[in-house]
Formats: C-alpha cells, sequence, structure tokens
C-alpha cells in the first residue's frame, strides 16, 4: 500500500510539475515537451488505476498525435534568425 501511495504521490508532482512547465516556459518549444511529459504522466495514472486502454489510447491519440501536431506547429511559426551581413 504505502509503494502505490508514493508511485502516486511521485507522478502526481511530476504532472502538476509539468503543467505548471506548460504555462510558464516562454519557449513554445519547451512548452510542448513539458505537454508531453505531462500527458504521459497522466498515463501512468491510467495504468495505477487498472486501465491500460485507456492508457494506451492517451499515449497513442494524445502523446502520439496531438504532440506532434503541436511540434509541426511550432517549427513552422518560429520566426527565422535574422542574418547578419558582413560588409567589407
Amino acid at each position: 500500500m504505502t509503494s502505490e501511495l508514493i508511485a502516486f504521490a511521485l507522478f502526481a508532482a511530476v504532472t502538476v510539475g509539468s503543467a505548471a512547465g506548460v504555462v510558464l516556459f516562454k519557449d513554445p518549444w519547451h512548452s510542448a515537451l513539458m505537454l508531453g511529459v505531462a500527458l504521459l504522466s497522466v498515463a501512468v495514472h491510467y495504468v495505477m488505476l487498472a486501465a491500460e486502454f485507456v492508457a494506451m489510447m492517451q499515449i497513442l491519440v494524445y502523446v502520439g498525435g496531438v504532440l506532434i501536431l503541436i511540434t509541426f506547429a511550432v517549427m513552422l511559426t518560429q520566426p527565422d534568425e535574422p542574418t547578419e551581413v558582413v560588409r567589407t
């Protein structure tokens, strides 16, 4: 019983910390990575509740699909770094 409580507390802290990171990070790339961590830790909570099918759907649909779409959106909307013109 205590090992389950410790595992729950650990993953609850990971979930809350990564969800806070999604909101607090200014860089959208790091925010998207923290969203992936939050979604994976929610899947771990589903496994702890013996809902393995829901956990797998969480990983396949949200982490696999939505996070890839967010990654493409972040990569496509990032402004290019201005190149310096070297004059001689």
